[in-house]
C-alpha cells in the first residue's frame, strides 16, 4: 500500500490517495478537481470511494466533481451529514472564499474495522475540531490519517462551529496517543509526523 499526498484547494489541504493494486481511496479532496482527476488518470488508478475525515469546506471542495467522474460513494460521519450543503456549518461562509457545497454523502461511517476492496483499516471517532471528525488507522501498515485532529507540533483549531477543546484533547489522548509510537501520522495540513514525536515534542501535549 502507498499513500500519496496532493495539496489541494484554497487552504492547500492534504488530499491523500491511498493506493493498492491499482485501486485507490481518495481522502479529503479539498479542491482543484481537474488537478486531482488528471493525477489519478496519469497513475491509471481506479478510485473506489471518497473518504472524508470531516466536512469542513477545505476538505470537500472537489467531492462532487470526483464523485461524478468515477461514480463512487462518499463516506462521512453522521454528525456532519448535513454539513456538505451548508456553508454556515462547513465553514466556507466564514472565510474569504466562495461558498462551498456538495451533495449529501452516500454512506455514514461505522466505527471499528472496515474493509473496502484491498484496504483494511479502523475508523476511530476523534471529535473536537468538529463533532464528526474521524481518523483512519491502517494498523498493518503502521499509519493513521487523522484529518485536523493532530498536526506536527500542533492540534486542530476548535473555534469553528461545534468545535470543543476538551473534547479534542480527549480524542487525541484516548484515540491517537494510544497508537504505537512509530505510527506515521498523516494530518490534514502540513508534514507527516509520528505519534512518538508528538508525545515528546508537541507543546500542546507535553
Amino acid at each position: 500500500m502507498q499513500i500519496h499526498t496532493l495539496g489541494l484547494g484554497p487552504m492547500g489541504t492534504n488530499c491523500y490517495i491511498v493506493e493498492a493494486k491499482n485501486d485507490c481511496l481518495i481522502v479529503d479532496p479539498g479542491g482543484d478537481s481537474v488537478k486531482l482527476i488528471e493525477w489519478i488518470k496519469q497513475k491509471e488508478l481506479r478510485p473506489q470511494a471518497i473518504l472524508l475525515t470531516h466536512a469542513h469546506f477545505d476538505h470537500i471542495g472537489a467531492v462532487d466533481d470526483v464523485r461524478d467522474v468515477y461514480h463512487i460513494p462518499v463516506y462521512l460521519h453522521e454528525e456532519e451529514a448535513d454539513w456538505l450543503g451548508d456553508p454556515g456549518k462547513n465553514g466556507s461562509k466564514m472565510f474569504p472564499v466562495k461558498q462551498i457545497t456538495a451533495r449529501d454523502c452516500d454512506e455514514t461511517w461505522k466505527l471499528g474495522d472496515m474493509q473496502l476492496e484491498h484496504f483494511h483499516f479502523e475508523v476511530r471517532h476523534t471529535p473536537g475540531h468538529s463533532p464528526g471528525s474521524i481518523s483512519l488507522v491502517f494498523h498493518k501498515e503502521g499509519c493513521a490519517i487523522v484529518g485536523d485532529a493532530l498536526f506536527q507540533r500542533g492540534i486542530g483549531r476548535t473555534d469553528l462551529y461545534r468545535g470543543d477543546l476538551p473534547t479534542l484533547m480527549s480524542s487525541i489522548t484516548e484515540q491517537l496517543l494510544t497508537l504505537p509510537e512509530d505510527t506515521v501520522v498523516y494530518p490534514g495540513h502540513g508534514p507527516t509526523t509520528t505519534i512518538g514525536e508528538e508525545k515528546a515534542k508537541n507543546p500542546f501535549l507535553t
